[in-house]
């Protein structure tokens, strides 16, 4: 398994071009299933999750190029069954089922499983799937599927912890095939649901109240080919933004989107963080003190999850004491005994940190166990004395397209060890 080596202490200046959102390319690639036109679809990120995804749809019976940024899909449909092996790698390969019930009337895919950040069922994906009027069971760690005509009624996908967006995708993309009207009541509103909900009205859905909690869906009988071009990934520049902070740097966020990232961007200034908007991206940086905070994850367009870890790793070094909790995923704090073993001094308290800021980390080895968690853990070497290695970074290649080239580019001493298997 490759590994990052970084040695802490320089601050990160200059420019940093913020990547389309895989957030929103994952189901904008598995919408492309509900048309057997081609798609061409922009912006796409170079990452393990992508490339995961267009395997799924090879395997399915789709025709893909994908180069430079640009993806072009035309789904020939020849399988319907997505076997474990395929979907195992990605839990958000589970997006493809409602296009393939609404396209196919059947679907078999393999459940997801669970992940280290916390058990993420998918039974609002299948309650929502089922008032539309599909036929649904789980036989042997299979979704099973059997369509038949779905048919437009009123779902509510509101769910202990908020509401579901992958599900809000499933239901969304099924509806747009269904005969009548869906509405979704309690309907995710991240920009990715959004992006995905205007792209499936360039395919010639009817869709209103996009952005909202309440989805307006007249369903029609088919679906044309699309040129689209994705948003940019605000968590990738939020990331960015606390490395800029962490590192006491001056960074310029090409493409950076604004609009999407004011709880980020106003708990950063909360801390001391001068955020400038300019007109093709955000200027951030530091001067002073970094200041504690407290922060608490929500639902769009409250303080994001996936935000949580990054901000865990800038509070280790935050002058005071700062609190995180966490109401998304509880267990979402992997991340914290490998902050420790930097130094961090860090209370966990069921879903809520209390982290003390002291003033420099230590450099160790370290080990990556999610996405989030691994960008937190390479921050936080980037203010650590001495080396400090990251292990298992194929888990920040799901998520950050070739970030430790672009690190090394504003000032970072950062290094990929190439795995020798």
């Amino acid at each position: 398994m490759d590994k990052f080596v970084i040695k802490g202490g320089n601050p990160l200046i200059g420019k940093v071009t913020i990547s389309g959102s895989k957030n929103s390319a994952l189901p904008i690639l598995a919408a492309t299933l509900l048309t057997p036109e081609e798609c061409i679809i922009h912006r796409v990120p170079d990452l393990s999750d992508i490339r995961y995804m267009l395997e799924i749809l090879k395997f399915l019976g789709a025709q893909v190029h994908y180069e430079k940024g640009t993806v072009r899909v035309k789904n020939k449909i020849i399988n319907w069954i997505a076997p474990y092996d395929l979907v195992r790698k990605m839990r958000a390969s589970i997006c493809i089922l409602g296009p393939l019930i609404a396209r196919c009337g059947k679907a078999r895919v393999s459940l997801p499983g669970g992940c280290v950040i916390g058990d993420r069922p998918i039974d609002l994906h299948i309650s929502g799937l089922q008032k539309l009027g599909a036929n649904i069971d789980i036989i042997k760690g299979d979704v099973v599927a059997q369509g038949g005509q779905l048919r437009g009624t009123t779902i509510n996908l509101r769910g202990l912890y908020g509401s579901t967006v992958l599900g809000t995708d499933n239901v969304m993309m099924a509806a747009c095939r269904s005969e009548g009207t869906t509405i979704i009541e309690g309907a995710a509103c991240e920009p990715e649901v959004e992006d995905l909900a205007k792209f499936l009205v360039s395919m010639g859905a009817k869709i209103s109240g996009i952005g909202s909690q309440r989805l307006i869906i007249e369903g029609i009988k088919e679906l044309h080919g699309s040129e689209y071009t994705i948003i940019t990934d605000r968590i990738e520049a939020g990331t960015f933004a606390v490395g800029a902070a962490m590192t006491k740097g001056d960074l310029f966020l090409e493409q950076a989107p604004v609009n999407h990232m004011t709880s980020v961007l106003e708990k950063l200034r909360d801390c001391g963080v001068t955020i400038q908007v300019e007109e093709k991206g955000l200027r951030v940086s530091r001067s002073g003190p970094l200041k504690a905070f407290e922060i608490e994850t929500s639902s769009y367009p409250g303080f994001p999850t996936d935000m949580q870890a990054q901000f865990c790793a800038m509070a280790t070094i935050a002058c005071g004491k700062s609190k995180v909790v966490e109401n998304i995923f509880p267990n979402r704090f992997m991340h914290i005994s490998e902050l420790k073993r930097l130094g961090a001094n860090i209370e966990l308290l069921k879903n809520e940190v209390h982290i003390y800021g002291i003033e420099r980390l230590s450099g160790a080895p370290v080990m990556a166990s999610d996405l989030r968690a691994s960008a937190a853990l390479v921050l936080a070497g980037l203010v650590a004395d001495n080396t400090t290695e990251v292990h298992r970074v194929y888990h920040i290649d799901r998520g950050y397209e070739k970030i430790d080239e672009k690190l090394l580019a504003v000032g970072a001493m950062i290094k990929r060890v190439y795995s020798k298997t």
